[in-house]
């Protein structure tokens, strides 16, 4: 039985083109190297699971690359290239500063830098998490980041950039790591999907992409969750029941129930949601993203950068076509009242199902204004 590799290990991306979502960043990396127009410490920041560490790697890898192609990509045929593919390269160092962030760890850092590299022309030092350095810390690093030996480069890495001083940061270029696009964690997922063999629903890629806000390590370990409870085939409804995800089914049925001033319907969909375990002002706040949603779709342009699969899309489109603005207007105002009088209400429930009959109300209020 092969041991399984969890998809973000077995997936990581190994050279600079199959980096997802930071081609500003990457092109910059690649052209620094090809010009040999090298800093001598680099800071990568941004939010979790975005490629910062990945990049880091990547970029210490093709420095010392005896033969980097037209593109700017390491050849992963040269000596330097195999021993940092194998785990054995003496001239690529990685520091975690969430555990080795004494004085003391950063003076045995600083005696190291003097020795000069094995394989290639350059050493080069990664330090993830960086931010966690102590301030004396901090202060025995200066030096030594400010004047390195010619040999040595220092790549920093950090989700919290605000946190590292100032003195450090001036002796930096500083590389700003977006969160991944949904469609481009999409389109990643697509691949993945094809290589392991798996069939898929493109709404069911999308609700992972979106559930993983931004981050491409957390999509990629909700994929393998997935995988697990779905088998061959990522359904959309399967995404959504192993997630514990509010179908959007919910949200249309209640718009209509809305339009048509059923009461009684809207509050059969609301206990139907209750008794599934979810949260009512999770739902509630749920309803006025599917509201703001709707007002986006009454304008083609803007439909694009909604974030959803194919089929959904043309279910909002559809949906809104039938929507007066008025009524997203107003119900998007009951919403967010019913949001700010929940925490402080003794009857949660009730605060919902109140702005659920003030929702159905509305269709009644704008036949009486039309009358």
């Amino acid at each position: 039985m092969d041991k399984f590799i969890v998809s973000a290990r077995k997936y990581r991306p190994a050279s600079f083109t199959d980096v997802v979502g930071q081609p500003s960043i990457t092109t910059t990396l690649r052209n620094s190297i090809q010009n040999n127009h090298l800093g001598h410490a680099y800071l990568f920041s941004g939010p979790r699971g975005v490629g910062k560490t990945t990049c880091a790697r990547i970029f210490a890898k093709t420095i010392n690359c005896e033969n980097i192609s037209y593109a700017g990509e390491a050849c992963n045929k040269c000596e330097s290239c195999l021993s940092f593919n194998e785990n054995r390269s003496y001239s690529i160092h990685e520091l975690d500063a969430a555990s080795n962030n004494s004085v003391d760890d950063i003076r045995t850092l600083t005696e190291q830098v003097r020795i000069p590299p094995q394989i290639g022309s350059y050493s080069i030092y990664i330090i993830d998490e960086v931010h966690m350095l102590s301030q004396s810390a901090f202060n025995a690093f200066l030096k030594t980041l400010e004047e390195p030996p010619a040999h040595a480069i220092f790549v920093l890495a950090t989700t919290e950039k605000h946190k590292i001083i100032p003195t450090i940061l001036s002796r930096c270029q500083i590389f700003d790591f977006n969160r991944i696009k949904v469609e481009d964690a999409v389109g990643y997922l697509k691949g993945i999907a094809a290589r392991e063999n798996l069939a898929f629903e493109e709404d069911a890629l999308h609700m992972i992409a979106q559930k993983a806000d931004g981050a491409m390590r957390d999509a990629l370990s909700i994929f393998d969750q997935v995988v697990s409870f779905s088998g061959e085939k990522i359904t959309y409804q399967g995404v959504i029941e192993n997630l514990n995800i509010l179908d959007y089914e919910y949200f249309f049925r209640l718009t209509f129930s809305f339009l048509e001033g059923d009461v009684a319907s809207a509050m059969l969909i609301f206990d139907e949601i209750l008794s599934k375990g979810f949260d009512s002002r999770n739902f509630i706040n749920g309803y006025a993203s599917h509201l703001r949603d709707l007002m986006v779709c009454k304008d083609p342009e803007t439909v694009r950068p909604m974030g959803v699969g194919a089929g959904i899309r043309e279910k909002y489109l559809a949906q809104s076509a039938q929507v007066a603005l008025p009524f997203l207007y107003s119900g998007s105002e009951i919403c967010n009242q019913a949001d700010i009088q929940f925490r402080a209400c003794r009857n949660q429930r009730l605060t919902i199902e109140l702005a659920l009959v003030k929702l159905a109300n509305l269709s009644e209020v704008s036949k009486k204004k039309k009358q």
